[in-house]
């Protein structure tokens, strides 16, 4: 659930581009083959109508009850994309972080550090503007 709601505010990308493979209708409007359509997905991520009041903030447990019925349309959540060109490696990278994570856990601890300012920048990618500095604990230390 944490990774999902990571993912879904702090995406590494900000928008996916794809071209109609044929003339097709997008909420009432006529779209011809080959035209290139831009999904913003910052802005389809935090929209209200399909998270809820609170899409702004994060809240895990949005996802409490399942992928699929964490927003009003099962499919909003494009962090790595859908369909025929969604990212072959998703699985692997999901599993990837959480055994990351928990390595991680097992033997430190962190915080953000009080001069940490939020401030996302979005460029090709999404990073903090101003870094990440964090406060990190060897917990085999403090035994």
């Amino acid at each position: 659930m944490l990774l999902w709601e990571t993912l879904r505010l702090y995406g590494p990308i900000s928008f996916l581009q794809r071209k109609t493979a044929s003339d097709t209708i997008l909420t009432h409007v006529k779209v011809p083959k080959g035209t290139m359509i831009t999904i913003p997905l910052v802005m389809l991520h935090q929209d209200k109508e399909v998270w809820g009041p609170d899409a702004d903030e994060f809240n895990p447990m949005r996802f409490q009850n399942g992928f699929a019925r964490a927003a009003k349309h099962s499919h909003a959540l494009l962090a790595f994309s859908y369909g025929p060109r969604v990212c072959v490696g998703q699985n692997f990278a999901m599993v990837e972080v959480q055994i990351v994570i928990a390595t991680m856990l097992k033997s430190f601890s962190f915080s953000l550090s009080p001069t940490y300012v939020h401030k996302p920048s979005n460029f090709v990618t999404l990073t903090p503007k101003y870094g990440l500095p964090l406060i990190v604990r060897n917990l085999q230390l403090t035994r």
